[in-house]
């Protein structure tokens, strides 16, 4: 059955949107694997009866993977933003993401290995630099500017002063 959501993020990929959709499933809550639709008939970058698209959920939004070929690429325009809750939280996806062929960025951002764009973001991070006092906020924005994954204890450190 053909996803009837009414908006669905589609991400392309280079023939391993398969592969990604089972890596999200696998690592992030929330997130499974739904209908793997095979390829009617022979297209630019495949052949009958390979994967076209892939119905999956990352942490609850609706997402279509589509093996396009290699024309276009993901770029830091598109991200999951992932609230976490704590370091250990942070920890777990961040490395999750790394250690399966990803690559780390800057201020909690990372690239997994098909190149889709991440920001790891603590909750703490996120209430310090939008709350309402602006020299705590400054002192956590700069604080999480020299870091890539981010250290919650030393956001903590930076807030104390």
């Amino acid at each position: 059955m053909v996803n009837h959501v009414k908006n669905t993020i589609c991400l392309w990929y280079d023939g391993d949107a398969e592969n990604a959709a089972r890596f999200y499933a696998k690592t992030f809550p929330n997130s499974s694997v739904g209908a793997v639709h095979l390829a009617p008939g022979d297209f630019p970058s495949g052949k009958k009866g390979d994967v076209i698209t892939v119905e999956f959920t990352v942490m609850g939004i609706s997402c279509i993977g589509l093996n396009g070929g290699p024309t276009f690429k993901h770029n830091e325009a598109f991200s999951f933003q992932v609230a976490t809750e704590n370091q250990a939280e942070t920890d777990r996806y961040w490395n999750a993401i790394i250690d399966n062929g990803g690559q780390e960025s800057a201020c909690g951002w990372c690239k997994d290995k098909w190149g889709v764009s991440w920001q790891i973001s603590p909750l703490a991070l996120t209430k310090a630099v939008f709350g309402s006092d602006p020299v705590v906020a400054k002192r956590a924005f700069d604080a999480m500017m020299k870091m890539k994954k981010i250290d919650i204890a030393a956001i903590e450190a930076a807030i104390r002063g």
